[in-house]
């Protein structure tokens, strides 16, 4: 059975927030993001997402997950790229990511560990980063210009 990945409708996102629940992330603010989330799919069931926040100085990726059952079968991995994808579109100098669990998945796309002082404000006034994240989080970042 085929995984797709595409991007979400305002239908999915009751599928996205039981994901992001099961794998314990933050739900707070995605439902003002829906356009610029990605979702895999088999057999059209939601198995895995990841979103993207658009900010004119940079995109925050979040709510990446997959379902416990289709882990380690590179669902990830196609979500994250498809998300980099999304943001050259967007044309974004960068991502950003906060992450409490993922700190060395995350450098296999070219993700690179920053102080929380090097994200622009833009990207700073998101909900991750005033509430919905730990302030022990790591913060990652990944320059869009390769």
């Amino acid at each position: 059975m085929e995984v797709s990945i595409e991007r979400a409708r305002r239908e999915d996102l009751e599928a996205v927030r039981r994901l992001l629940r099961a794998s314990f992330l933050p739900v707070e603010g995605l439902a003002d993001w829906v356009s610029t989330t990605l979702v895999a799919r088999r057999d059209g069931a939601v198995i895995g997402s990841a979103a993207l926040e658009t900010y004119g100085d940079g995109v925050l990726l979040r709510s990446v997950a997959v379902d416990s059952a289709m882990r380690r079968q590179a669902v990830g991995r196609r979500l994250v790229e498809a998300a980099i994808d999304l943001s050259r579109e967007l044309r974004a100098p960068a991502i950003y990511l906060l992450t409490t669990t993922a700190e060395r998945y995350f450098p296999n796309f070219g993700f690179e560990r920053i102080d929380r002082a090097e994200v622009p404000t833009g990207v700073q006034a998101s909900v991750e980063f005033t509430s919905a994240c730990p302030s022990s989080a790591t913060v990652m970042r990944r320059w869009m210009d390769d």
